[in-house]
């Protein structure tokens, strides 16, 4: 039996990256790369965080942003 835990890579830039890895037990938990800090979530966290960056991304529409 293999000892590696399934990954699977959601999203990822040059500077930041999301994954999600299925732990041994079953549980899904997601993880988030900001540079040397690693935060991880469990699905219940992973949901309320979606949130977070989801309300932040609709307040920041036309708030002094340059577009790109």
């Amino acid at each position: 039996m293999s000892d590696q835990i399934p990954t699977e890579t959601l999203a990822e830039t040059e500077n930041y990256s999301a994954w999600l890895s299925q732990e041994p037990d079953g549980e899904m938990t997601y993880h988030v790369e900001v540079g040397n800090v690693t935060i991880h979530f469990f699905d219940e966290e992973w949901d309320e965080f979606l949130e977070l960056v989801s309300a932040l991304h609709k307040d920041d529409k036309g708030k002094g942003k340059k577009p790109r």
